[in-house]
């Protein structure tokens, strides 16, 4: 378990930044990981057995976003069972579904796992990372300290009103598919398609990177 390096209440560890998207190589605002940073995290995949590919989406509008978020990414990485393989560049984004102007706007991001976790465990992950952030449930479309999604799970497609997959808006919601494009640019959400067709259909229009944060893949 690796030290705390933020005040949270969730226990985690910063590392090395994230590969540049293929898209991204001419931006010298993105720096390239280390080659021996990228294969002390695919080794770390010796340590699952069969894992599962899974895509997470963060996002945060109360509170320090960038800290929250990287805290999330963390405490991803703390679990046992589980390992980020790569953490797409911070988004800001207005507020879905509410009146402008009248909550801060979000800072939103897309990571991708391994896990051996089933898809309900990783729900109930993601719920106790919210609580640890004392994410509040009053409302719809409130304002939170943290959001954790699952996206998509293999390729999963299920109804269940607990956990339905992929993601039942994942494919209208540009302040996803910004993201996910920008990581895994051949991502497909299944059932729905392609992540880069949806991406084009939708538009991403309100979605603005902000190539001064970054959030760092943990050690």
């Amino acid at each position: 378990m690796k030290p705390t390096r933020h005040p949270t209440p969730v226990p985690g560890g910063a590392g090395a930044s994230r590969p540049a998207p293929a898209d991204h190589f001419g931006d010298p605002t993105v720096q390239p990981v280390p080659a021996s940073v990228v294969e002390q995290v695919d080794a770390a995949d010796v340590t699952l057995s069969n894992p599962k590919r899974a895509v997470i989406s963060l996002g945060s509008n109360l509170g320090n976003r960038l800290e929250t978020l990287q805290g999330a990414v963390d405490a991803l990485e703390d679990t046992p069972g589980l390992r980020v393989k790569a953490v797409s560049p911070v988004y800001e984004t207005e507020p879905w579904g509410v009146e402008a102007d009248s909550q801060p706007s979000y800072f939103n991001a897309v990571v991708l796992i391994k896990t051996t976790l089933p898809p309900e465990s990783l729900l109930e992950r993601g719920h106790a990372i919210e609580e640890a952030f004392e994410r509040v449930r009053d409302e719809r479309w409130g304002p939170r300290t943290i959001d954790v999604d699952i996206l998509a799970y293999q390729d999963v497609v299920s109804q269940d009103p607990r956990l339905t997959l992929p993601h039942p808006r994942a494919h209208e919601r540009a302040f996803v598919l910004v993201p996910w494009h920008d990581v895994d640019p051949a991502a497909e959400v299944p059932g729905r398609g392609a992540v880069a067709a949806l991406l084009s259909a939708v538009g991403s229009a309100g979605v603005t990177r902000r190539t001064d944060l970054e959030l760092r893949l943990p050690e």
